[in-house]
């Protein structure tokens, strides 16, 4: 066990033109790391959450060491709770600005400073709730960068679906998702929702384009403790153990 809790996270601070402020990053090095290796990278919203209550670091300690999956960067991305859903929404009023940010700056910032793989294929782009909302439009807008995205129970709603019907084929998109069976009746700062219904609408629609679908449903409730518990096999998905 001691070997998963020595972690190695550095923290950075992103300049930005297009937030009102620089953002605080941290960055998860695997096991093992070498500046002359290259490495796949999953780009956490809500960062701070999921490196505390997600413990994502530890997980990836320990994907890594006992199953042997192949090693990966984790950059977890602050928020400023005042403004989490006016920058994760699609409909927020910081959303653009943020979407720019993580594409125009946060993306290259951690590219010119940590050895990591610059095609689609080997960047994941993760969150929860509406940071699985913003993770998949970051995708949507830009599959350029983004065509794997790690959705823990996204707040995906009509904005969403509608955004998925424009979409000729999402053929190219790799998407993991869960949600949690009593998640009937979120309460959230843009209203109640049944994010079972609304993952199942988004879930058909991003099928009926063709997108390369992992979904399940789970007991649990629209909390870290079922999304910490759902994180390794996510993961494992992203980056599968070599077959022996």
């Amino acid at each position: 066990m001691s070997d998963y809790v020595k972690r190695t996270i550095m923290k950075e601070e992103v300049p930005s033109i297009h937030l009102d402020s620089p953002r605080s990053v941290k960055v998860y090095l695997p096991p093992g790391y070498n500046e002359l290796l290259s490495y796949p990278v999953v780009y956490c919203q809500d960062g701070n959450d999921f490196f505390t209550m997600g413990r994502i670091a530890t997980i990836a300690n320990q994907l890594i060491l006992d199953e042997g999956i192949e090693p990966f960067i984790v950059v977890g991305v602050s928020v400023d709770r005042s403004k989490r859903t006016s920058e994760y929404s699609p409909v927020g009023s910081r959303n653009a600005a943020y979407k720019r940010f993580f594409i125009e700056e946060l993306v290259p910032y951690i590219e010119e400073r940590y050895p990591i793989r610059r095609e689609a294929a080997s960047r994941v782009v993760a969150g929860d709730s509406l940071g699985g909302t913003v993770a998949l439009h970051l995708a949507l807008d830009n599959p350029e960068y983004f065509s794997q995205v790690l959705a823990l129970s996204g707040a995906f709603f009509q904005t969403t679906l509608d955004e998925i019907d424009h979409q000729s084929t999402l053929s190219w998109l790799r998407i993991w998702m869960v949600v949690g069976l009593d998640e009937t009746a979120v309460e959230t700062h843009m209203g109640t929702f049944d994010f079972v219904e609304w993952n199942q609408l988004a879930k058909k629609a991003m099928h009926a384009k063709q997108a390369d679908l992992s979904y399940r449903e789970k007991p649990g409730n629209h909390v870290w403790g079922l999304w910490q518990k759902e994180l390794p096999d996510a993961l494992r998905h992203f980056f599968p153990a070599p077959r022996l």
